[in-house]
């Protein structure tokens, strides 16, 4: 326990966990920064990989469902210690497996963060008409829908266009994105019953808008966020970020991460 230099002591700021959670295409790797700088502050923090993207050994024609890409999530918050909650945060089609997330173990999150992510509302499907993105051809018959990859214009246009992320990032990105499927035909993505209101309606949401945002625009972040009345709401302004917020205003994601984390002691 440290003091405050008059001899008295000070209590320690309470340490929280918070598991970050990649959107399409992308891998734990496009959190690095937020997250070096979240332990760097004392918290824990879990990265999964979706199942077939980042270093997953799994190659995308070998993940069968929206339950299958979304176990690395769900194995990581089913495996939190009795009592523990975490600070659950989604960024883009994240967004979706958090919630999925949410709904099967709402008393193991503190929070459901989405950052510029889907997020679905409750008695609604988790489906959603994909961006402009290049298409490939389906290898096994049995998987509904077919997988998708960015392509490098879409990704440095769309995704990263801001000069904070358009060289190193960018590079870092067209290296390791992989091919993904958002399984917009799986019967949990069009199940309208899926998400409930004793459980993912029943966790605590915060949405955090991203204005210069060009592959989901804010105004469809609101149009999300009006569907779901009771969600908190955050804004990144302060400088501009794109699409990969937590590569290009790292910073000020962090400190509304830790901000939210606060409130109510969670």
């Amino acid at each position: 326990m440290e003091t405050n230099g008059r001899g008295n002591q000070e209590e320690p700021h309470p340490q929280h966990h918070f598991v970050l959670v990649p959107g399409l295409c992308h891998g734990a790797w496009c959190w690095y920064k937020a997250a070096t700088a979240l332990r760097r502050a004392g918290h824990r923090v879990t990265a999964p990989d979706m199942a077939g993207c980042g270093a997953h050994p799994a190659r995308v024609d070998e993940v069968r469902s929206f339950e299958e890409y979304s176990r690395p999530l769900l194995d990581a918050v089913a495996a939190l210690p009795p009592g523990e909650r975490a600070v659950l945060v989604g960024h883009s089609h994240g967004g979706c497996s958090v919630a999925l997330a949410a709904e099967r173990f709402p008393d193991k999150v503190a929070a459901a963060v989405f950052v510029a992510a889907s997020m679905p509302a409750v008695g609604r499907s988790m489906g959603a008409r994909p961006p402009t993105s290049k298409e490939l051809h389906q290898e096994n018959p049995n998987i509904p829908g077919r997988p998708v990859i960015f392509g490098p214009k879409f990704t440095a246009q769309r995704l990263y266009q801001l000069k904070s992320t358009r060289v190193q990032e960018l590079t870092l990105a067209l290296s390791l994105i992989r091919p993904a499927n958002r399984f917009n035909e799986d019967a949990l993505m069009t199940d309208e019953k899926l998400l409930t209101e004793a459980g993912y309606g029943s966790a605590r949401r915060v949405f955090v808008v991203v204005e210069d945002d060009l592959g989901i625009p804010a105004e469809f972040q609101r149009r999300m966020i009006a569907q779901s009345p009771g969600v908190e709401v955050e804004a990144m302004t302060a400088g501009g970020a794109d699409h990969m917020a937590m590569l290009s205003r790292p910073e000020e994601l962090v400190d509304l991460l830790l901000r939210i984390a606060a409130i109510n002691g969670v």
